[in-house]
């Protein structure tokens, strides 16, 4: 009997330290990420949430139109106050969220597949045609990131679609760098060099190493560009070539307001806020999760 019991015992120990040890683990993490970090993530949280789920926060039609109570300055029955069409600004903004998010993710998700492409290709390749990436991105980048998403709806005309695809145009550049720098650091790393001497091919290397770990800090470069997309996206609607009224989205809500500024300034207000707050929150969250991936490397 204690021959059968002893092992049962023996089995049993490590489960302690292991629970204690995630437990640790866990308690370093939330003790080690500052408050306003978890503030950001708590608004992200909600922005998400807004997007998926926009019944959840709606309190009015975001589209009804009441002329009898225009302009009606925040309060308890309109908390964000009312446009020039009677309708509630914070239903509007609610509504908007998606669609800002959207684009912002739709303009990322672009810039990322044609960045990966240009950065993981000049990475892999020979030095001429590594040379010749390296100076079309540079020709690129010689025209700022928006003047460059201008140029492809001066080319391809307005609309939310045409807006995504260019700014995801504009930022590609800047992922083409990025990637093209993590590709090199692959390539020269030892398990790579293995890799080769044991008579993998270079289509196997590219598949099964090279580009899962180029891979590994996009979510980070997503994080961060999500934000910048935001602005831009938001940018391109408050000059009219984005999103179209009466459409709920926050860049056109902003220039809706502009003409309203000195006798209903919550028109304008409160879409630039959650437009400043989507791009704070995903750049303190993306900085973050950044400085982690850099110190367990």
């Amino acid at each position: 009997m204690t021959t059968i019991a002893r092992p049962a015992s023996t089995v049993q120990k490590p489960a302690g330290p292991l629970t204690g040890g995630t437990h640790s683990r866990t308690l370093r993490l939330v003790r080690s990420t500052p408050a306003g970090v978890w503030i950001a993530g708590a608004l992200l949280v909600f922005l998400v949430l807004a997007a998926v789920a926009p019944s959840l926060f709606l309190r009015q039609d975001p589209y009804e139109i009441d002329p009898a109570n225009a302009f009606q300055a925040p309060g308890a029955s309109h908390l964000f106050g009312t446009d020039q069409n009677g309708r509630d600004i914070l239903s509007r903004v609610i509504a908007g969220t998606g669609q800002s998010l959207l684009l912002g993710l739709a303009a990322t998700a672009i810039g990322l597949v044609l960045g990966g492409a240009l950065g993981i290709t000049a990475g892999v390749s020979g030095k001429r045609v590594d040379s010749a990436i390296c100076r079309f991105v540079e020709i690129l980048f010689a025209f700022p990131g928006l003047l460059l998403a201008l140029i492809v709806i001066a080319v391809s005309g307005t609309g939310v679609v045409t807006a995504a695809v260019a700014v995801g145009i504009g930022s590609a550049p800047g992922y083409a760098r990025m990637l093209r720098t993590q590709t090199l650091q692959v390539v020269a790393a030892p398990y790579v060099e293995t890799a080769l001497s044991l008579g993998r091919s270079r289509s196997h290397i590219l598949r099964h190493t090279i580009i899962p770990n180029v891979a590994r800090p996009l979510f980070v470069l997503v994080t961060l560009g999500i934000g910048q997309s935001i602005v831009w996206a938001s940018s391109l609607s408050f000059l009219g070539l984005g999103a179209q009224p009466p459409a709920a989205e926050w860049g056109a809500m902003l220039a809706d307001g502009r003409n309203y500024l000195q006798i209903a300034w919550w028109i304008a207000a409160f879409p630039g806020i959650f437009i400043t707050l989507a791009a704070l929150t995903t750049t303190v969250v993306g900085h973050h999760l950044q400085r982690r991936l850099e110190a367990e490397v």
